[in-house]
């Protein structure tokens, strides 16, 4: 797979004050990251422990929308969170899906997760490679890029930008479809089922992947032809679960209610699950 050598930057506090855009919401990717350092192996941990910028106090979640807050200045990053594919297709393909809207190959989530990766494997090297990256920034889009691939209207449909496009309403709120899957879904189960507690509702998960699909976890660890990430099975799951679920039955300016919420909550909790495992069986593999 190609990937593409994005700019760096320098990582400043200044962006925790900025607003966030949604990708999976605040709490979606703070589930992701918190599953994630849960299940760390100890070198692993450690550098976590080592790249997270000190004002995170050594907590990935506190962190884990950063790459949201830096779209707004960081133009040429905002392709990199999504890889939207043909409509009704519902499949993915790298070299047809992977661009940006200049056909820059290997500019979206897909590849950014790759790239991202790969200098995060220079974290032990002693070669002159390892000093060519902020490792620190590396790591933080990374563990971000992981939430956005897992959310299946992050690799939607070409023409309604992945759902942003369709408005629906969400009981009585006006909202895109998007955003319903970003935020609205994860926020209702947390006031309806969690007394809006967003640690009850990552317990909850925990639990259902030590039990519930406890047969399933070492297939969502694993990764083919012993590589260290592969998103591109990850945005291959996406679509189908966008085309399957996401978007079907829904039409323009339709009110999603009780049963759309109920029907797709299952698979949002399955998504932030193997987000969270799948981004900690990277950052296993990458730091040993």
């Amino acid at each position: 797979m190609e990937s593409y050598k994005f700019q760096l930057v320098a990582i400043v506090s200044l962006v925790l004050l900025l607003p966030n855009t949604e990708g999976w919401g605040k709490d979606g990717h703070a589930i992701i990251c918190k599953i994630a350092q849960s299940r760390l192996s100890n070198n692993a941990a450690d550098a976590v422990k080592q790249l997270l910028p000190d004002y995170a106090e050594n907590d990935l979640s506190a962190v884990c929308s950063w790459a949201d807050s830096v779209r707004f200045y960081l133009h040429w990053s905002g392709p990199l969170h999504f890889a939207d594919s043909p409509d009704n297709l519902c499949n993915y393909d790298f070299d047809r899906d992977c661009k940006d809207q200049s056909g820059v190959k290997g500019r979206c989530v897909v590849g950014a997760i790759s790239n991202y990766t790969d200098q995060l494997l220079t974290y032990n090297s002693k070669s002159k490679a390892k000093g060519e990256y902020n490792l620190t920034q590396s790591l933080l889009f990374l563990s971000h890029f992981m939430g956005d691939v897992h959310q299946p209207l992050h690799v939607g449909f070409t023409s309604d930008k992945g759902g942003n496009t369709i408005d629906v309403h969400w009981f009585r709120r006006k909202e895109n479809l998007h955003h319903v899957w970003d935020v609205n879904i994860i926020e209702t189960a947390e006031e309806r089922y969690y007394n809006s507690n967003i640690d009850d509702f990552t317990a909850a998960i925990e639990k259902n992947i030590t039990k519930g699909w406890a047969d399933d976890v070492k297939g969502w660890e694993t990764c083919d032809d012993n590589q260290t990430a592969c998103p591109n099975v990850y945005a291959t799951e996406g679509i189908k679960a966008a085309c399957d679920s996401s978007y079907k039955g829904v039409t323009e300016d339709e009110t999603l209610g009780d049963d759309y919420f109920e029907s797709r909550l299952p698979l949002v909790q399955l998504r932030l699950a193997q987000g969270g495992v799948r981004l900690a069986a990277t950052l296993n593999r990458i730091f040993g």
